[in-house]
């Protein structure tokens, strides 16, 4: 198939190298030392997936109609992206590879003729060096529909195209994919911290004293997830029934979340997502991470005062473009864990 990939960083690099070394004919879209990099040298991946070096089409914007389209870019940059290719994919199925809530929202919205599906990947990629990328944890990601069509299985087009990516990599067709989404977001949750004080996920998670706060951060998620009346869905481990019974423990007991996350990531450092955007100079993610958190608090009547207190510092790394010690964080965010309530 002809598979056109918006955004070819960490996780459109790697979708990239996997689907052309399956046999797909892959065009990219990257931008500024990226796309340079790219058009010179090709795509390098290594890591879990094994060695690959490809060379697929690359531009700014894609120049061939595909038969299928992979959305990569961070949330921030999706809806220009869209714009910028609307009139070559407008009617071609669109799968939105991304973290936060909305992608598949602003797709629909922008590409009113297409089919448009989201896909959550918990694979862990580092790419700090252009046209490279290195995935440091391998794992399955899931396919599926924020409203599913017919009944509570996937329909026959989610099949069809998890089977297809399949050939790359493993992608699962899922129902309740709002759900899953939501779970997915409280996963997210490792990113913020790393991102502050500049260490690898399994750093930070090793630290008693950052692990506490990344588990009140996921709490809180969990807990302003059920205000909203979600069911959250089957993801690595993670389901309704055990986030539920996570966000009613104490938070000494509820570090073992996080814990458990991080031993699912062996010992290559992982930087996280947003910490790769910080040192690359780039605006991160966190508004549609932790940030899609307190506007869904917001929207329920409450108040999600970890998460704002982790946005707010994020902010602040990314107009100074200096980490913050461990002390900083901890002061910010002392006293908030188990505040979640009404608003005044």
């Amino acid at each position: 198939m002809r598979i056109g990939i918006i955004g070819a960083g960490a996780l459109g690099g790697t979708f990239a190298a996997l689907l052309e070394r399956a046999g797909h004919d892959v065009e990219v879209t990257a931008r500024g030392a990226g796309l340079a990099a790219i058009r010179e040298g090709g795509i390098r991946l290594s890591g879990g997936y094994g060695e690959a070096h490809v060379h697929p089409a690359a531009g700014e914007r894609l120049g061939t109609r595909p038969d299928l389209v992979l959305v990569c870019t961070k949330a921030q940059d999706a809806a220009a992206a869209l714009v910028a290719n609307g009139a070559m994919i407008d009617g071609v199925p669109i799968v939105v590879v991304q973290n936060g809530l909305d992608g598949v929202a602003t797709a629909e919205r922008v590409l009113p003729r297409s089919s448009c599906l989201g896909m959550l990947s918990i694979i862990a990629a580092n790419y700090t060096e252009p046209g490279s990328v290195r995935v440091t944890t391998t794992a399955a990601s899931y396919l599926g529909r924020p409203t599913p069509r017919g009944g509570a299985d996937p329909d026959e087009e989610v099949r069809r195209i998890a089977a297809l990516l399949s050939e790359a990599a493993p992608v699962v067709a899922i129902a309740n994919f709002r759900g899953a989404q939501w779970t997915k977001l409280v996963v997210n949750m490792l990113n913020a911290v790393p991102a502050i004080v500049g260490r690898s996920v399994q750093d930070v998670v090793d630290d008693r004293r950052l692990r506490r706060i990344v588990a009140a951060s996921m709490r809180e998620t969990v807990r302003v997830g059920v205000a909203r009346g979600i069911r959250f869905g089957s993801l690595q481990g993670l389901g309704d029934r055990r986030l539920r019974g996570f966000a009613r423990l104490p938070l000494g007991l509820g570090q073992v979340l996080p814990w458990s996350m991080r031993l699912r990531m062996g010992d290559v450092p992982n930087l996280g997502s947003t910490q790769q955007s910080v040192r690359r100079g780039q605006p991160t993610e966190v508004d549609f991470l932790n940030g899609a958190v307190v506007r869904e608090a917001d929207a329920a009547g409450l108040d999600a005062p970890v998460n704002r207190a982790l946005v707010e510092l994020v902010h602040e790394v990314e107009r100074t473009g200096a980490h913050l010690p461990a002390e900083r964080v901890l002061a910010a965010v002392e006293g908030l864990e188990g505040r979640l309530g009404r608003r005044e």
